[in-house]
């Protein structure tokens, strides 16, 4: 389920040759493995298009179609099983062809996303308003959703992406003003994963903060596992999704006596499997431990080459500092074995 009272939902995209069915089954299953909730693969040849019903064969979350340029494939798509097909208007071409694929769309209850990208703005638009704004992006969507409605089709998904983080910002502001379609969220061609995480967290944070959006994809130049990882770091920021661990650590200091930095981020690495919601808290010192990190479900307080060991802010014993990431582990397992059911 998009949309109304669902959890916001975290999706991707693979970078795999689509017309490579082992390849793309095996990297959906690695999505699969930490969370991504729905999949979206790139239909550009007939050879891609016939590839879906393996696919789907092979996961177990929905697949998406992405169609850009040619209609029949996207009518194909939807005949092949797709769960849903993602569209831009904007380089579909006439009218009458989306009608075409809406038309099908419908009588397989198969539900579109309408892509509204700043690189494709119709050109009409771009003179209207002497460039690409948001008012021209959010006209261009509110253009597709009228022809939509025409047709009797109201089973939509929107999303206004720019690489532009303002630009994304503002568009989608508007969009949400102008209508109560579902609404996904992304930066596109946001860049490489640790500045695109960055920027994306800034444009998609900033509009779910306000209330606004019900699905987001991080785009990423690298591997797509990353994208869920992030999206869902984003969620679990503004406490609108409870999944995994969540390691809070301080950002050191002169105080620090203890290889602090690597120590975080082996337990991090360590429990990216953990399913459950858990914050564990690693710190550089007594000033900041405890004291700071006492909600957090388990943690350590780093000392000179030790660190006491705390649950819940009570102190539960001392260890030292080859002990930390292999205890911290242990800890993380016996709470899994317990709260299993």
């Amino acid at each position: 389920m998009i949309g109304g009272d669902a959890p916001i939902s975290v999706q991707s995209m693979t970078s795999t040759r689509t017309e490579d069915v082992e390849a793309t089954i095996a990297q959906i299953q690695r999505l699969e493995q930490v969370g991504c909730e729905l999949v979206r693969i790139a239909i550009p040849t007939k050879e891609a298009v016939k590839a879906i019903a393996k696919i789907k064969s092979q996961i177990s979350i929905p697949l998406i179609a992405d169609i850009h340029f040619d209609y029949r494939l996207a009518i194909e798509a939807i005949e092949q099983g797709a769960d849903k097909i993602r569209i831009n208007p904007g380089n579909i071409g006439s009218k009458d062809r989306l009608e075409k694929i809406l038309k099908v769309a419908k009588e397989h209850g198969v539900p579109i996303r309408i892509g509204v990208n700043a690189g494709s703005l119709q050109k009409s638009l771009i003179q209207k308003y002497n460039g690409i704004t948001p008012e021209a992006l959010v006209e261009s969507a509110m253009e597709h959703v009228r022809t939509c409605e025409e047709m009797g089709f109201f089973d939509l998904v929107l999303s206004i992406k720019a690489s532009d983080v303002p630009m994304t910002i503002e568009a989608n502001r508007m969009l949400a003003k102008a209508c109560d379609y579902p609404i996904h969220l992304g930066v596109t061609e946001a860049g490489t994963p640790k500045w695109g995480a960055l920027r994306s967290a800034i444009g998609i944070g900033t509009l779910l903060a306000e209330g606004i959006g019900d699905t987001i994809r991080i785009s990423l130049t690298g591997d797509p596992v990353d994208e869920i990882r992030a999206g869902f770091e984003i969620l679990k920021a503004l406490h609108l999704r409870k999944k995994g661990i969540t390691v809070i650590s301080c950002p050191t200091c002169g105080r620090l006596e203890t290889n602090m930095i690597p120590i975080a981020e082996a337990v991090e690495q360590a429990l990216a499997d953990v399913e459950k919601p858990l914050t564990i808290a690693v710190m550089g010192c007594g000033v900041n431990g405890p004291g700071e990190a006492r909600w957090a479900d388990l943690g350590v307080a780093c000392g000179k080459h030790s660190a006491l060991l705390f649950r819940k802010g009570q102190i539960i014993k001392k260890i030292k500092e080859e002990e930390i990431v292999s205890t911290l582990i242990e800890e993380v397992r016996k709470w899994e074995e317990k709260n299993s059911s």
